[in-house]
């Protein structure tokens, strides 16, 4: 052969590329206006037997050389690839996406910034069961000059049997006790109802993990001028906990904050499993604050400072744990909810820890 065949057959290679590339970018453009108009149905984007008719079909028509096996391989590879970039455009359209929104969102809870770069504590007990139970540990918060406290007063239990929560009587409870001390109340909300119910009560909405897929309560939290807490569900995907938050901020509120409370796995030596690399995560992909349940995710004290560091070394904006007066009669999570010498410990630990950290 002549090198000016060579030099030719070199040539067709080239411009054969770069018409092969034309057509998969082509096939691609094809392929997100599918996907659009299926996004407006409803319908799911990746349809396997629609791959697989497409597949069967073009090994019908190869008249070779290129071998079936390696033709299902490419096409399977130029599949993927416009499904992927379908994918990187969901996610980058998001108003809670990061693409969406560079710059950090700063959630106002009375005038104490959240996501400022600032740590946030939230403590509190796990159900709201008396005024003095909920005013021994509003103290105790106050007086280390914090600004913010949990309390249950609606219970979604696993048992229908178990404590539910005292209801509108607890958040006049907690109502109370946040006008005598200053405090700024965080509790969970259940119901679109009981939403309408609370407002006047509380600073935060608290969505839990169990709700954290209870879309009419998401619209509805998005409706209203409250921050909300959205907890991480049980065995929820990140991609299913940021599209929860993106309900709340279609509908018109940005102020989320987020909270990894733990996932549901095979490991029983805690009560959950706490995904702690989900906090880099979540701030990497939205631009939301990132807060770090240490009492659900473990179920166990002797964790909670641990934990408590943990999270704050990879970046959480802050961290939640329960406090009880006395734990030992708590009408709920009992075994894992501090007391007060032992919360005053902990947070003694844990502004020791940030000391070294921001130092270091």
């Amino acid at each position: 052969m002549k090198q000016n065949d060579l030099e030719q057959l070199r040539s067709s290679v080239t411009e054969l590329n770069t018409k092969i590339l034309d057509l998969i970018n082509e096939r691609t453009k094809v392929v997100q206006s599918i996907g659009k108009v299926k996004e407006k149905q409803g319908v799911n984007r990746y349809d396997p037997i629609r791959e697989r008719e497409m597949l069967n079909a073009l090994v019908e028509s190869n008249k070779g050389p290129i071998p079936n096996g390696i033709l299902e391989q490419i096409f399977k590879g130029i599949f993927m690839s416009a499904l992927e970039i379908q994918e990187d455009e969901q996610r980058n359209a998001l108003l809670v996406s990061r693409q969406r929104k560079p710059e950090d969102t700063i959630v106002d809870v009375n005038g104490h910034k959240i996501g400022n770069g600032e740590q946030t504590f939230i403590f509190g007990p796990c159900a709201v069961e008396s005024y003095e139970q909920v005013l021994a540990v509003a103290k105790s918060i106050k007086a280390k000059g914090l600004t913010m406290m949990r309390g249950g007063a609606y219970k979604p239990r696993t048992s229908p049997y178990d404590f539910q929560g005292l209801g509108l009587e607890g958040l006049k409870i907690l109502k109370r006790v946040a006008d005598e001390t200053g405090l700024s109340i965080v509790t969970e909300i259940i119901t679109p109802s009981h939403l309408e119910e609370a407002l006047e009560y509380i600073d935060v909405i608290q969505i839990g993990a169990r709700n954290m897929q209870n879309f009419e309560l998401l619209k509805e939290a998005g409706m209203v001028n409250k921050p909300v807490l959205l907890k991480r569900g049980l065995a929820a995907t990140i991609d299913e906990f940021i599209n929860a938050a993106e309900y709340i901020i279609s509908k018109g509120n940005s102020q989320i904050m987020l909270c990894e409370r733990g996932i549901r796995t095979y490991e029983r030596a805690t009560r959950n499993t706490l995904d702690i690399s989900a906090v880099p995560i979540l701030k990497q992909e939205t631009h939301l604050p990132v807060f770090v349940d240490v009492t659900h995710s473990t179920g166990r004290k002797d964790l909670l400072l641990p934990t408590a560091k943990a999270a704050i070394a990879v970046g959480a904006d802050g961290v939640m744990a329960e406090v009880h007066p006395d734990p030992a009669v708590a009408l709920s999570d009992s075994a894992q909810q501090m007391d007060i010498p032992q919360f005053d410990e902990f947070y003694k630990e844990i502004q020791r820890f940030m000391n070294t950290h921001q130092t270091v």
